[in-house]
């Protein structure tokens, strides 16, 4: 009897430990993605960040710290090199065979999955909270989050002016497409208080002088680095076919920030305000 009671207090005090184990928070942590950075940070692990990927831009420390690689694209290796114990990535993003090492290697990884959408960014947080083991603060930010956007969008209900908005994302005048439905900024006009002009393919397609003009937008809308690529707006208003719709007509150019944009995480309610206000302007 005794030696049974002494192996339960054993088996007991082992599967403390593990769950301590499983559930420590992070020291050492790498995040691929910015919205998954920036709300790693918002949860008030920023310090413990140690390294990021090309698209992580905030909060400004963040840009200090080292890319794990010059794209999008990732190494078991490169990552591995930075003894992460913690690896948070969009899911999706990272092939297989590089988790697999990742995971052989004792290195935790999680993949969040991102809805574009105000509950999906709420649930966002709310993974997020939970990979790093802090779910209470996770609901509590998304709760607070929540409330702020509420009141954008409050705001942006005040407002009954809905622009036909063309988004173009360009990397120069040989590489453009347009936002179609079920986008992340077919979402984001949405919210804005706009109507993407773009109804009759979902996604991104390669931009044509035809399908700008065939669209009429009131509002073209384009990420700072888009309209620099093209030469600012005077070189996008020089553009084929950019004269002939309404928004070249009255020179209604929405020049945003990309992270704020597309991130859909702990700012989202600054990205509906900002790009409302951009619509509303006469």
């Amino acid at each position: 009897m005794k030696m049974r009671i002494w192996r339960n207090r054993l088996l007991i005090s082992l599967l403390f430990f593990c769950s301590f184990l499983i559930y420590a928070q992070p020291k050492r942590i790498i995040t691929l993605g910015g919205a998954i950075t920036e709300t790693v940070a918002e949860l008030g692990f920023e310090k413990q960040i140690i390294a990021v990927d090309v698209t992580s831009e905030y909060p400004q420390s963040i840009k200090k710290l080292p890319k794990v690689s010059k794209n999008r694209s990732v190494s078991a290796e490169g990552l591995m090199g930075y003894r992460p114990d913690l690896i948070i990535a969009p899911y999706g993003d990272v092939p297989y065979g590089v988790i697999q090492s990742l995971k052989g290697a004792g290195i935790r990884f999680v993949a969040v999955k991102q809805e574009y959408s105000v509950k999906g960014a709420l649930q966002f947080i709310r993974e997020v909270g939970t990979a790093l083991g802090e779910k209470e603060k996770g609901n509590k930010l998304a709760l607070e989050t929540g409330k702020r956007i509420d009141k954008a969008l409050q705001t942006v209900k005040l407002n009954k002016k809905k622009p036909e908005v063309l988004f173009i994302y360009a990397r120069g005048t040989g590489t453009m497409t347009v936002a179609g439905k079920g986008s992340n900024m077919d979402a984001i006009i949405a919210l804005a208080g706009g109507r993407n002009a773009i109804q009759e393919f979902n996604r991104y397609k390669t931009y044509s002088t035809e399908a700008l003009v065939s669209a009429n937008p009131d509002v073209l809308f384009l990420f700072d680095f888009g309209i620099e690529s093209l030469g600012g707006t005077s070189g996008l208003l020089k553009m084929p076919g950019v004269a002939y719709t309404n928004a070249g007509k009255n020179k209604r150019i929405a020049v945003m920030d990309g992270p704020l944009m597309i991130n859909f995480a702990t700012r989202l309610d600054q990205a509906i305000l900002v790009l409302h206000k951009e619509f509303i302007k006469s």
